[in-house]
């Protein structure tokens, strides 16, 4: 049996190169993630999701395993503490451009079961709205969608 995936995909009105430094950068992606993504973010490299209420927490951590800017970024994703059999899942951030808009297609894979998909497809579509509303308005949403019931 194939491990679920999810894919998600978002027009945005920015740049791939605006694009790529909102995900890679620690500061710009802590306004809109309310994490802080750090990494060197060269193939092989270590990265963590850091929290921003607590900076010595890792939600996520994982490896770098491919980066082509402004186009391509993969990386495994693991939750410290999260049992996960199989091994880390996988992001892929798919950047392309067209005249002024960029297509972010999220697609992460190898995911345990279909509740960490649903809750994982849940979290990309917050995450990316979020993205969205902060790199065309400059500011991210009035309140974590993430946080929503």
């Amino acid at each position: 049996m194939t491990p679920p995936a999810v894919r998600t995909t978002v027009y945005l009105h920015a740049t791939p190169e605006r694009v790529w430094h909102a995900l890679t950068n620690a500061d710009e992606a802590a306004l809109y993630w309310g994490h802080r993504n750090v990494s060197t973010w060269l193939p092989g490299a270590p990265w963590e999701h850091r929290r921003t209420d607590d900076p010595g927490t890792a939600d996520v951590t994982g490896t770098v395993e491919a980066a082509t800017r402004p186009h391509l970024l993969v990386t495994t994703w693991y939750a410290p503490g999260s049992p996960h059999p199989a091994g880390p899942s996988r992001v892929t951030f798919a950047i392309e451009g067209w005249q002024d808009l960029t297509r972010l297609t999220v697609t992460h894979e190898d995911l345990a079961d279909e509740p960490e998909a649903e809750r994982a497809a849940a979290g990309w579509s917050a995450v990316l709205s979020n993205l969205k509303t902060h790199l065309e308005t400059g500011h991210p949403l009035p309140q974590q969608p993430w946080l929503m019931p």
